[in-house]
């Protein structure tokens, strides 16, 4: 008798490419958020009367708790299943973004932008996972579903400033909270159609002192760096933090190596590949937040864009993301991932090194660009990194492996944040000699980890389902 493979064929089809659409309405809000706030920062100085450390805060609350909890949501994806947490995460990220709109004083907005944190933590290493299970089998269909998440997400990222525009001149910065909540509860509503994941045999322990640990060494450290450029450096309470939170990362480090169901397995380490993807994501992140706040004052305060003009000065960053991602997957089952890495870190430092243009009278023309060839770089070079990560840790553990990831580049995008913002604190002059700061940090790094991918990064050919 002939198997009906027909069927079989027909009906998963659909049910991947709803899987990816799911997953990919949560990378879409909690991507949006990193980047739709800096457009409408000069508007909430205005309602709050807020320095530039406030701004930085509205900005890393966010970015913070994203990074600090995604660990301890990726073991919970792992241990729970992902689809609860995933649902979990777009619940609280969707109510926190109402209260996000409503909030009448700036210590109020940070600790509802806290929140959301708290929901993109939840929800994007279980979206992940999510993609991980389901494409398991089919190395192809994997590398294409990562790019086409990937994909949303950086478009996302890319077109925040542009549709924070277009409601800031419609209506009012608040907008640009509530338009998370109806996509929130479609994610919800759609995610009952996916499928329960599978959950592990053997039952974990929550690894509660490796949360809070780590918690306090991140945020003590980011915190230093921001009130830095308001206390100075000298001062007891930011060096006292810094040594502070160096403590708490040590201990982080020991009890990670001692308890039996840790929540970041130290072996995931063992991986020479594994540290220069992590490191790849650390480098893009960090100096693409940093300097997309920045450049979001920049346009503003410098150039004097309007919120509208400035949003759409961000354009040729939505179409590189969009361009290369999509172009990726089948790049990375043909070339593997070493070589999309490459050259998108390749026209990640030329983009970089195109914004030394920036100056008191800078053309649009001039700048597109620069922003065109950073989002084509880092649009070819993140699914790549996402895909090498996924492959190179036990499908069991793909919550983890991707919360890590996830996990490191957060951490640098605040940190990113947190330098750029107290070097560009006086505005004017500084915010100039920041973005030239940036621009050249960025190009160093940015050959160092070619260098380490050339040699660390095996070009692995492309996998057949």
């Amino acid at each position: 008798m002939i198997p009906n493979t027909t069927s079989t064929t027909s009906s998963s089809a659909p049910a991947y490419g709803w899987t990816i659409l799911v997953t990919s309405l949560a990378f879409v809000v909690a991507q949006l958020d990193v980047s739709i706030v800096n457009i409408a920062l000069p508007q909430i100085a205005d309602s709050y009367h807020a320095n530039i450390s406030i701004l930085q805060w509205i900005i890393d609350a966010y970015t913070l708790a994203f990074a600090v909890l995604m660990l301890s949501a990726g073991s919970l994806s792992d241990l729970f299943g992902a689809k609860r947490l995933f649902q979990i995460g777009m619940l609280i990220f969707g109510i926190s973004s109402v209260a996000c709109g409503l909030a009448m004083s700036s210590s109020f907005l940070i600790a509802a932008r806290a929140c959301q944190g708290v929901g993109a933590a939840t929800m994007i290493p279980s979206s992940l996972a999510i993609l991980n299970h389901t494409f398991a089998d089919r190395p192809i269909k994997r590398a294409k579903a990562i790019g086409l998440w990937t994909a949303a997400g950086s478009a996302a990222i890319a077109a925040g400033p542009i549709v924070g525009g277009v409601l800031i001149k419609l209506s009012d910065w608040r907008f640009i909270f509530f338009i998370n909540a109806p996509i929130c509860l479609a994610g919800i509503l759609l995610t009952f159609r996916l499928k329960e994941q599978p959950k592990p045999t053997v039952v974990k322990k929550f690894d509660l002192a490796g949360q809070i640990t780590w918690m306090l060494s991140v945020t003590l450290l980011v915190a230093a760096v921001i009130e830095g450029a308001q206390l100075g450096f000298a001062h007891p309470l930011i060096y006292g933090s810094i040594l502070l939170g160096g403590v708490f990362f040590a201990v982080f480090m020991m009890v990670e190596s001692k308890v039996k169901t840790p929540m970041l397995p130290l072996s995931l380490f063992n991986s020479i590949s594994f540290n220069v993807l992590l490191l790849l994501g650390a480098v893009l992140n960090g100096f693409y937040y940093g300097t997309v706040f920045i450049l979001s004052l920049y346009l503003q305060d410098i150039l004097k864009y309007p919120p509208l003009t400035a949003g759409l000065a961000f354009i040729p960053l939505t179409a590189g993301f969009v361009i290369s991602n999509l172009a990726s997957g089948n790049i990375i089952n043909r070339y593997g991932i070493r070589t999309p890495i490459l050259i998108g870190l390749t026209l990640f430092a030329l983009g970089f090194s195109g914004l030394l243009v920036a100056g008191m009278h800078t053309s649009f023309l001039q700048l597109s660009a620069p922003f065109l060839l950073i989002s084509l770089g880092m649009g070819l070079a993140v699914p790549a990194m996402t895909t090498g990560i996924l492959s190179s840790v036990d499908k069991m553990l793909s919550g983890t492996g991707s919360a890590t990831l996830n996990t490191v580049r957060q951490v640098a995008g605040a940190v990113g944040v947190a330098i750029f913002g107290t070097l560009a604190a006086n505005g004017g002059e500084a915010v100039l000699q920041t973005i030239k700061i940036s621009v050249i940090a960025a190009i160093l790094c940015t050959i160092l980890i070619i260098l380490l991918s050339r040699k660390y990064i095996e070009k692995t050919p492309g996998n057949q389902d």
